[in-house]
């Protein structure tokens, strides 16, 4: 197997990781989905609930990780891919904003703290396996 399949394939199982847990765990993903986009919490742009959210988005990565297995859909996903973790940027700052507010705790800090810059790495190995 290539470097570039191995890595393909290694991307593929943390997504499908991440799918799973989506759906067995959507709790721990609760507080990165941002306020604004949620329907039920009163969000300026709520198209979806934040239960719904988090459904759709273990779903992307679930496909995500499909296709980044086939080499004829490798390019386009693991650009999606690279795209969707940039977009999750977004909620990791919702979370760790509302983490160091008045109600968040140390745990939250240090969870989203962490969290946070792990997106880096991510969208680089995303956009490395668009060659």
């Amino acid at each position: 197997m290539t470097n570039q399949k191995l890595s393909a394939a290694a991307m593929a199982a943390l997504l499908t990781a991440s799918a799973v847990n989506h759906f067995r765990n959507p709790g721990f993903y609760a507080s990165v989905v941002p306020r604004s986009i949620c329907r039920d919490k009163g969000g300026r742009f709520g198209v979806l609930t934040r239960s719904q959210w988090i459904q759709a988005s273990g779903a992307i990565e679930a496909a995500a990780a499909g296709a980044l297995l086939l080499p004829a859909t490798r390019r386009a996903a693991a650009t999606g891919t690279a795209l969707m973790y940039v977009a999750f940027i977004a909620g990791h700052l919702s979370a760790l904003e509302r983490a160091y507010g008045e109600r968040g705790s140390d745990r939250e800090k240090l969870v989203h703290t962490l969290r946070l810059p792990l997106q880096l790495p991510l969208i680089r190995w995303a956009w490395s396996l668009r060659s």
